[in-house]
């Protein structure tokens, strides 16, 4: 492999993108350089191909988004044929009732909707939606919610946030009750809403997500679940269908839509009710292209029992990663390799799986679509073996690698 126009671009990118990214998680700085893809040019089902012609099986998926496969024809289709009709009109279109329709027959706490373009987006307008049902002020969280202010004052990227944003927001530690009733203790009757991803890596103990449904009922705060990961993976419906555990408000986004832009805010209807007095309006929340991908996205989901494949698939994968020596977490939906090694040996395992055709993330999350294949799962783990192998036996061959950078640290 080379990875001579990869670099020629990231050289112009200097110039004129500060960090080369629109997005932290896609930076050059979070993989090995020389040695890794920079720029990727096109995908088809669960391959990618970079500016240079290398192909990789990808295990990225865009940071989520990719549920069903790259160039999926029924994604295609559905864009071909709104596109003949328009992208954006100046009044509401249809298709805007017609996936919110869709929404609430299958998302547990969905009885209205609203649809914005980013993840960020929709934990703003949730927590804002929640402040103004509740009168309060202050957020309980845990997990990540994006680069809005209220979230990111507690983040390790503060700058340009207002310093007294910080008094309203307190973490809370996943799994862990108790922590929620030292918040409340500290502050009666003062928190609008506990935020949290339902599940990411660490598997909730057995009543932990109902402790705190039957926590924010009795004090009155507002549960939302940031479903933008969980969401169109663990189940259609979300962690919250998978879990039995029904939040007041739920965001929802990446799977969504395979990969155009749509998120979309949930709710019980007399909090959502709260979005006709505050002030939450998108030119592109109505966008024409995005609705019909996501009612195309969902249908195939429904019609193919994608979800029910991808679980299996990622048992496979999880197998067969602990019959050569890798630890995992997670679940097989999105699994999550585990490495209880340095940074150097990171670097230098995704240096040996690129140079294989596997492209994962630096977090080591292995995010999988519809589109993945036995064939693919089983080319990956005997990518990882031989890897495993070449690094035992010729360590000092790998003597230089340079050390990639975490994106940024969950909170």
């Amino acid at each position: 492999m080379n990875f001579i126009n990869s670099s020629q671009w990231l050289n112009r990118a200097r110039e004129v993108i500060p960090l080369q990214t629109q997005t932290l998680s896609k930076g050059p700085l979070h993989y090995p350089g020389g040695v890794s893809p920079i720029y990727l040019k096109s995908g088809n089902g669960s391959h990618v191909w970079d500016v240079d012609g290398n192909e990789y099986i990808d295990f990225v998926l865009g940071l989520g988004p990719i549920t069903l496969g790259y160039n999926y024809p029924v994604v295609n289709e559905a864009i071909r044929n709104q596109l003949q009709d328009g992208i954006i009109f100046s009044l509401p279109h249809p298709l805007e009732v017609e996936l919110s329709e869709k929404l609430t027959k299958i998302i547990p706490c969905a009885e209205m909707v609203r649809f914005l373009k980013t993840g960020s987006e929709a934990t703003e307008a949730a927590v804002r939606a929640a402040r103004a049902y509740t009168g309060r002020d202050r957020i309980a969280y845990s997990g990540y919610h994006g680069w809005i202010s209220w979230y990111a004052i507690g983040s390790e990227r503060p700058k340009g946030i207002p310093k007294v944003l910080k008094e309203y927001l307190i973490p809370f530690e996943y799994n862990n009750i108790n922590s929620l009733s030292a918040i409340v203790e500290r502050y009666p009757e003062q928190i609008a809403a506990i935020i949290m991803e339902p599940v990411i890596i660490e598997h909730p103990t057995s009543v932990f997500l109902q402790e705190v449904r039957q926590f924010a009922t009795k004090y009155g705060i507002v549960l939302i679940f940031d479903e933008i990961v969980t969401g169109f993976r663990w189940a259609l419906g979300g962690a919250q269908d998978y879990f039995g555990v029904t939040p007041d408000l739920a965001t929802f986004g990446k799977g969504i839509a395979n990969g155009m832009p749509l998120n979309a805010v949930v709710g019980r209807r007399e909090i959502m009710k709260e979005f006709e007095e505050i002030f939450v309006s998108s030119t592109f929340g109505g966008e024409c292209l995005s609705l019909a991908t996501g009612l195309a996205t969902i249908s195939e989901m429904e019609k193919q029992n994608t979800i029910e494949y991808c679980w299996k698939l990622g048992k496979r994968l999880m197998d067969g990663l602990k019959a050569v020596g890798i630890k995992t977490a997670g679940y097989p939906c999105r699994p999550m390799i585990v490495l209880d090694y340095s940074p150097s040996f990171r670097s230098l395992l995704l240096q040996e799986l690129f140079k294989r055709g596997i492209l994962i993330h630096n977090s080591m999350a292995l995010n999988l679509c519809y589109s993945h294949s036995e064939e693919d799962i089983d080319y990956t783990l005997n990518a990882i073996e031989t890897t495993l192998s070449d690094i035992k036996t010729d360590k000092a061959k790998f003597e230089g690698t340079r050390l990639i950078q975490p994106a940024f640290r969950r909170l």
